[in-house]
């Protein structure tokens, strides 16, 4: 990442929302924020709601330029108009991804703290790598993406990568110089203010 320049914002989905109440309170977040991207992350395995909640989202991110990814589901990318998809099994999938979806799809992959499943992604055509969480949680086994990993990504590979995962004030004031994106959901979306806590960690990234 340039010198001065301050990684973009990726913007997560809580994994279940109110479809009546939701939409609103992205617009709220893209009409005040610029934000890069937007994942559509829910828990739900129900086709018909995914696809319900797929077509609110996108018409509030389309409008606003903003591009839209899915979670894991390949085949409802394409179908419901989405920019592309995320990828949570590291690099594995991407290269078969990618000749589906095609070149101009957005193709991401989480790598958990793995620099050579990252490296793998990268190497199969992946837009970008997300490795995370970047501070200790009581999920998953306890594995923390270090800034060491961030720096040595930053410095030696030209593939954007993206911080995810239990960020705070803490971890996005250590790893602003050395990520491109953070990939913010449950941290903004918990709270009773989520434009003013994304506009908190915003200023600890300055």
């Amino acid at each position: 990442m340039a010198e001065n320049e301050r990684p973009q914002i990726y913007l997560l989905t809580p994994p279940e929302f109110e479809l009546s109440l939701f939409p609103n309170r992205l617009s709220a977040i893209l009409d005040k924020y610029e934000i890069a991207c937007v994942r559509l992350a829910l828990a739900v395995r129900d086709e018909d709601r995914i696809a319900r909640a797929a077509d609110a989202v996108r018409e509030v991110a389309h409008a606003r330029d903003v591009a839209l990814v899915i979670e894991s589901h390949v085949a409802l990318a394409e179908r419901l108009g989405l920019d592309g998809v995320h990828l949570t099994d590291g690099a594995r999938s991407v290269r078969k991804v990618r000749k589906v979806l095609g070149g101009d799809a957005i193709v991401g992959a989480f790598c958990g703290a793995s620099k050579h499943d990252g490296m793998n992604a990268a190497e199969a055509g992946a837009d970008y790598v997300a490795f995370g969480p970047v501070s200790e949680t009581a999920l998953g086994d306890g594995t923390v993406a270090d800034a060491e990993l961030f720096a040595w990504w930053s410095e030696m590979i030209e593939v954007p990568v993206v911080a995810e995962g239990a960020l705070d004030e803490v971890a996005v004031r250590a790893l602003a110089p050395v990520a491109d994106f953070f990939a913010l959901g449950e941290e903004i979306w918990s709270d009773d203010d989520p434009a003013g806590r994304l506009g908190q960690l915003l200023a600890a990234m300055a």
